[in-house]
């Protein structure tokens, strides 16, 4: 297996980079890596570290295809699109492929003629990277009145504490701290959300409402797109971060920190259905 690219959008459309024939092949790409843009006070002979910043990347690479249609459907597709993902499905020998992510935005695309030898448009292509590379890890789990059975998928490195409990244990294994998204079904009286590691509370966010039936707590951490919601039966989103719902002398936007930790959703009464999602990033994968 070799690896692969396409791009995604907001509506979970793909354009495949690897298809020169119906779509456009990605040649040469660069930029998959990091880099550092350092500082250095010189202290007598030495040189010692001041600001050491994490810089914003750049992948470069040709698009490549047969066909002017196929170049125009791309750019439609980048234009018509709000939000991006460049998706790297990495085929690695000692375990199952892995799909990361960045989001991105289209920072130069040029318009070149075909190639007389090849036959081929090959045109330079430029994404600013927005963030790091990123895997997003899922599990739902559900309680039945009838059975009490819980019902989840094992997808990636957690376990649940015990049979019937809701704190989820997670092996933080990214480059830096991992953002969650969490959705809590109602009824719910005082839902809460929190993070413990080796047995100390490192966060807490317990809201003071109760959610009936149908409705949604809606909680993400993501960057640039951190938000506290209730979600009303009709769909419509009410703003929770405000002082009558969550202490302002907390920090209520909480990442897992590297390593073991465990988030646990609780209430008042019982957590009957729930999602999580983990977000593990990467520098270079």
């Amino acid at each position: 297996m070799v690896r692969q690219f396409y791009l995604e959008n907001e509506k979970g459309q793909k354009y495949d980079l690897m298809d020169r024939e119906k779509y456009c092949f990605l040649y040469e790409p660069s930029g998959l890596g990091y880099s550092y843009s350092t500082d250095y006070l010189l202290l007598g002979n030495t040189f010692i570290e001041n600001i050491r910043t994490l810089e914003k990347g750049l992948i470069n690479g040709s698009l490549v295809t047969r066909y002017y249609d196929n170049f125009k459907d791309f750019c439609d597709f980048v234009e018509r699109s709000q939000k991006l993902k460049f998706a790297y499905i990495v085929p690695f020998e000692k375990k199952s492929p892995v799909t990361y992510y960045k989001d991105i935005k289209i920072a130069s695309i040029e318009k070149t003629e075909k190639d007389k030898e090849s036959g081929m448009l090959i045109t330079p292509v430029t994404f600013d990277c927005l963030s790091l590379w990123y895997s997003r890890n899922d599990i739902i789990y559900t309680i039945t009145k009838r059975d009490r059975e819980i019902r989840w998928n094992f997808r990636w490195a957690s376990r649940f504490t015990s049979y019937g409990s809701r704190n989820i244990v997670f092996n933080n294994q990214g480059h830096v701290e991992a953002p969650i998204i969490v959705e809590m079904d109602g009824y719910l009286i005082n839902p809460c959300i929190s993070v413990f590691s080796n047995g100390k509370e490192l966060y807490s966010l317990k809201i003071p409402i109760t959610l009936q039936a149908y409705e949604k707590l809606l909680y993400s951490s993501a960057d640039n797109n951190s938000y506290l919601y209730k979600e009303e039966t009709d769909g419509t989103l009410t703003k929770l971060f405000k002082n009558d719902y969550i202490d302002i002398n907390k920090n209520n936007i909480f990442k897992l920190p590297q390593g073991i930790s465990e988030v646990r959703l609780t209430a008042n009464n019982e957590v009957l259905s729930a999602k999580l999602s983990i977000l593990e990033q990467f520098k270079v994968v």
